[in-house]
């Protein structure tokens, strides 16, 4: 509804998320009726090189130790699960009006490049920087010209760059980012309030780290897709989403408890 309103007025969102912020400067070099697609880096999180045998036994305290950036629980629990990855393609899509198919996802360990721009003619435009969320800020708030900073990239040190496809069936939240943005309207409202709940739940040792993407595939199931045509709609969707969420949770814990009393 805000990008429908922007677009409406002729007026620019500026996004300060460091990858949409790449991609709003590779924009500066072609019209986004040129782009082929856009290219989202991810990090791969703390169990990139994790088997997802071993998923069911992550702990908060590992879970919570981002190779890269600093953050709030919630988004270092989504980066480790790649579920904040399928919330940018999502944000993606509204704030450049792209589909899904246009938007890809590429693991990139050294979170070197925040992100790139492909055009039609086989040009790619990549935004690399050093990585503090102060730069993006700096951008936005003086758009469109660049003032001088301090935060410059050491070029010379670069070595190694790694580019890398996502599992999807290792980190099945990014697969379920795609199918409800994809789906559209109450299925990503219902994507992001399952995540919150489950991602509580872990955190408070409810559930295990492989119980939040059952849980979010679970409630999204119960979801029907179509458009949202009001705030009150969306508030709605988000509390019927956040209620089943919360069943599931309650399932999974009393099952979990259930366990270990019947063994013994």
């Amino acid at each position: 509804m805000i990008t429908a309103e922007a677009r409406r007025q002729g007026k620019q969102l500026l996004p300060i998320d460091s990858e949409h912020n790449a991609v709003h400067q590779c924009l500066r070099g072609g019209r986004i009726e040129e782009v082929e697609r856009i290219w989202l880096t991810a990090s791969g999180g703390p169990f990139l090189n994790t088997p997802k045998s071993q998923f069911g036994s992550i702990t908060v305290t590992q879970a919570l130790r981002h190779p890269t950036w600093k953050m709030g629980q919630r988004i270092t629990i989504d980066s480790a699960t790649l579920m904040n990855k399928g919330f940018e393609v999502i944000e993606a899509c509204r704030l450049f009006n792209l589909p899904p198919g246009k938007i890809q996802v590429m693991v990139h360990p050294q979170s070197t490049i925040h992100s790139m721009v492909e055009f039609v003619d086989g040009s790619i435009l990549a935004q690399f920087s050093v990585t503090d969320m102060r730069l993006p800020i700096l951008y936005a708030l003086t758009y469109p010209e660049r003032i001088a900073s301090d935060m410059h990239f050491p070029v010379m040190n670069l070595r190694h760059l790694e580019f890398l496809p996502p599992d999807m069936e290792k980190f099945s939240c990014l697969r379920l980012a795609y199918e409800a943005a994809e789906a559209g309207g109450a299925k990503t409202v219902a994507l992001n309030a399952a995540d919150e709940v489950a991602v509580a739940a872990f955190l408070d040792n409810s559930i295990g780290f492989d119980d939040i993407p059952h849980i979010i595939e679970a409630v999204l199931s119960e979801t029907e897709s179509g458009k949202l045509e009001s705030i009150k709609k969306v508030l709605e969707a988000d509390s019927t989403a956040r209620r089943r969420a919360r069943e599931k949770v309650v399932q999974l814990a009393g099952s979990a408890a259930v366990g270990p009393a019947s063994a013994s």
